[in-house]
């Protein structure tokens, strides 16, 4: 879509950003309506089944979606599922599925479709389906519109779950009996929802169209769907500023470039709609290394870490220290009561590694490590140099790499080829969906990413999480996370750092743009734009 604004501004975009806006020709006439959107970094699969993180499902949840979506005060509304009851002995939930849809190809979606995904892909390849569907024994179908979840002990999670970013339903006729990690469907996804995959030019744009026969009358909104990838991220925030991309969720821009951008009158800087998805940046410690099997080491690189500054110098305020694996926002489970603190102590991190066996030698350094940081943006690289700078004044010895992201994943959850790895995580709005893996030894799984990479296993964390997985009683489930907190802080196989504040840039022509708990992670189908 061509610029609304002045010609004059137009002439400040960096060469490579023309040059990347020039590889996008739209397979469109001048009466379509187009929004063209930012995805950062490139996805590397077209779901959310095996892979969850944040680029696959902003673009995936356009085409599949879930049995619900939530509403602003995070209670599931209906989506696939028109209704749904729970049994009075919390043993089983029965969905009413809604009538008519079609799969992009034609065929019926049914409760089928429903059995397959839960059984087969959350249970089985979903890297927090192992933990959030851990009840769920068996799907019934007793026709083609109900499916009844019988689980093996009640479980209050699986209704905060079920969403298109958690548990998409895939086409049971296309993945059945099928390799799940390598269907071909993984990039050229055939789904329910208001728009169609057209085609994915790699490292140019993903292209989708509206879906006609979209069970919600009226919507999409818009014809096409265009998510651009733009690698160079000064191009990225050029792109909003001309009008020549309209939509950017999950801070694709440089922080450094977010204030003058809420002072642009055509755009909007949006914190909304990430509420659902509370996050937090850590470093996760390969526990195979035996240096860091040393939990004085551990201890004594969390004590190294000037978190409020690591806040302000590379994440531009955007963000609050964390005190352990449940952020603040989600108060329901939080606590900071016996819960271990690590405050920024140079003297006492020096005095752990010593009492850990790791006296400075003669060039001042104890030993090296290498960090390697999920390549979303450049914030997680600049803040691995910040940690570098720290962890060297205290006598470590820090390298940096740099990797795309299939690579980061392959290093990290296939090889375990790291030493401290450092990026974000989500909870979600109950942290047994999202906040458990990293410390469940069940979720230690070789080539399933953001799953327990640290391999950590402690017996007495495991019965913690067994039992509020299946604890019924909200006051008894709020002590077993409270009781979570304090291993997972004593331990220390993961530093949680702090909570980070997500942000969208949109241009103020869209309306429509969600401000629901899971807006970022929603489909577009409610967007217009004006003139």
């Amino acid at each position: 879509m061509s610029s609304a604004l002045p010609r004059r501004m137009v002439a400040v975009i960096p060469f490579a950003a023309a040059l990347v806006f020039s590889a996008y020709v739209p397979t469109t006439n001048a009466a379509q309506t187009v929004l063209n959107a930012i995805v950062q970094p490139e996805p590397v699969a077209l779901n959310s089944a095996f892979n969850t993180n944040f680029p696959n499902g902003v673009v995936a949840n356009n085409v599949y979606e879930g049995l619900v979506s939530y509403d602003e005060n995070m209670q599931p509304k209906p989506s696939l599922a028109e209704s749904w009851d729970i049994a009075k002995d919390g043993l089983s939930i029965t969905f009413h599925l809604r009538h008519g849809v079609k799969w992009h190809d034609g065929k019926p979606f049914t409760a089928e479709d429903v059995k397959y995904s839960a059984l087969e892909i959350w249970k089985k390849v979903h890297p927090r389906g192992r933990t959030t569907f851990a009840a769920l024994e068996d799907v019934l179908t007793p026709d083609q519109y109900t499916a009844v979840f019988k689980l093996k002990q009640p479980s209050l999670v699986i209704l905060s779950s079920i969403n298109a970013n958690e548990a998409q339903i895939l086409p049971a006729h296309l993945y059945a009996d099928t390799d799940v990690l390598q269907n071909p469907h993984n990039i050229d996804p055939v789904g329910t929802g208001p728009f169609k995959f057209v085609k994915w030019v790699r490292g140019q744009y993903i292209e989708l169209q509206r879906n006609p026969d979209y069970w919600e009358a009226g919507k999409p909104k818009v014809d096409k769907l265009v998510f651009r990838v733009i690698p160079d991220a000064s191009s990225r925030s050029a792109a909003l500023e001309t009008g020549e991309v309209l939509y950017s969720p999950y801070d694709s821009v440089p922080f450094s470039d977010v204030e003058r951008l809420s002072q642009n009158p055509e755009l909007v800087v949006a914190k909304r709609g990430y509420e659902s998805s509370a996050a937090y940046v850590f470093l996760e410690f390969n526990l195979r290394n035996p240096i860091l099997a040393n939990v004085k080491v551990r201890q004594a690189i969390d004590h190294a870490i000037d978190k409020q500054a690591l806040i302000d110098v590379v994440w531009y305020g955007l963000g609050k220290p964390a005190t352990g694996p449940i952020p603040s926002s989600l108060k329901n489970f939080y606590t900071t009561d016996g819960v271990p603190q690590y405050a920024f102590d140079t003297a006492q991190a020096d005095k752990l590694l010593d009492e850990a066996g790791y006296p400075r030698k003669t060039d001042g350094i104890r030993f090296t490590l290498h960090i390697d940081y999920q390549p979303f943006h450049e914030g997680f690289k600049n803040q691995s140099e910040f940690i570098r700078q720290s962890l060297k004044k205290v006598g470590i010895d820090v390298q940096v790499r740099t990797q795309d992201l299939a690579t980061f994943i392959r290093r990290v959850y296939n090889d375990y080829d790291f030493d401290i790895n450092t990026g974000r995580w989500v909870p979600m709005m109950d942290p047994q969906i999202g906040g458990l893996r990293q410390y469940s030894s069940a979720s230690i799984t070789p080539g399933v990413p953001w799953s327990n990479a640290s391999r950590y296993s402690n017996p007495e964390m495991d019965k913690v999480i067994s039992a509020l997985q299946g604890e019924v009683n909200p006051a008894r489930r709020r002590d077993d996370f409270h009781q979570f907190q304090r291993i997972a802080q004593r331990d220390l196989p993961v530093i949680p750092l702090f909570e980070q504040q997500n942000f969208t840039v949109y241009s103020k022509r869209l309306q429509g743009v969600s401000v629901e708990p899971d807006g970022a992670l929603s489909s577009l189908k409610d967007i217009s734009i004006a003139p």
